[in-house]
């Protein structure tokens, strides 16, 4: 059935363009990323605000911080990239920061939540990428608890599972990965149109194909397609590493200690006011 849904060939992401904001996170120079000493910066997007923070060097090898922010429109930036000294260092008091000058206008473009490119001041420009350092493109990178989400309004319903042992590599990847009841599978992509994707499937209890996801995905976030047992695309989908292989949290997790239990009676007033906001707009 893997086969059969190999010969598919179908690449996600082929429908409509559309603006996306950069994964935060550690971005590199991807000709950089060779072993070598190479330049990485912290890029952030929150709304449609662009931070990206950069240690580098002077002429001289002294170093230097330098910071970027602004707008981030269409899915491309511009920015004077400002120069800091005299912050606070280890063990001292209050400092304030200062700007030390404008090393020039740095340019971004990004062509996918996690991959773009950059031009730094005097240099051409260069391809980007999020940084994946923990996270391997094989089996054991897919490793953990997972929540796949069909964005289907018709037919709401997810798939949560553990992926956790590798039986072998399939014809078209490196390596399936598979639940611990066997009805989960996923797998990397390494050959034919689907080369870089990762392939899911999910069986039955008599071991019939139920259904496939096709995802792209970067250390714990993954967008895709839902796909019919025929291999058709259905809806699309959004997925979710929810903990790592041995179980740690990747998301903003509350202790259960700090949890307030809503009472019957403020669920209730809740419901009221909403009814409340609710007809007051219709009413405007």
């Amino acid at each position: 059935m893997m086969k059969k849904l190999l010969a598919i060939g179908m690449l996600v992401g082929a429908s409509a363009t559309q603006a996306f904001a950069p994964q935060a996170g550690t971005w590199v120079i991807t000709a950089e990323n060779n072993g070598q000493p190479g330049r990485g910066f912290g890029l952030d997007v929150q709304n449609s605000t662009l931070v990206m923070q950069m240690y580098g060097y002077e002429s001289s090898g002294s170093p230097t911080f330098y910071l970027t922010a602004g707008a981030l429109t269409n899915n491309q930036y511009a920015g004077p990239l400002m120069q800091y000294r005299n912050g606070r260092f280890f063990g001292s008091g209050e400092r304030n920061g200062q700007e030390a000058g404008n090393a020039g206008t740095v340019k971004m473009r990004f062509v996918s939540g996690t991959q773009g490119f950059i031009t730094f001041p005097g240099e051409a420009e260069k391809e980007i990428s999020r940084f994946s350092f923990a996270y391997p493109a094989g089996p054991d990178g897919l490793k953990g608890v997972w929540l796949f989400s069909p964005l289907d309004t018709v037919t709401p319903s997810a798939d949560f599972f553990r992926l956790e042992q590798n039986i072998g590599a399939t014809d078209g990847g490196n390596g399936l990965v598979v639940s611990s009841n066997g009805r989960v599978g996923c797998e990397h992509q390494t050959k034919g149109a689907l080369a870089g994707s990762v392939l899911c499937i999910r069986v039955n209890s008599s071991g019939k194909l139920d259904r496939a996801y096709q995802m792209v995905y970067s250390v714990n976030e993954g967008e895709g397609l839902l796909l019919s047992p025929s291999g058709q695309p259905t809806a699309l989908a959004v997925m979710r590493r929810l903990t790592n292989s041995k179980d740690i949290g990747t998301g903003v997790l509350h202790k259960h200690s700090e949890a307030q239990e809503l009472s019957e009676a403020d669920a209730l007033n809740l419901r009221s006011e909403f009814e409340a906001l609710k007809a007051s707009t219709l009413n405007d």
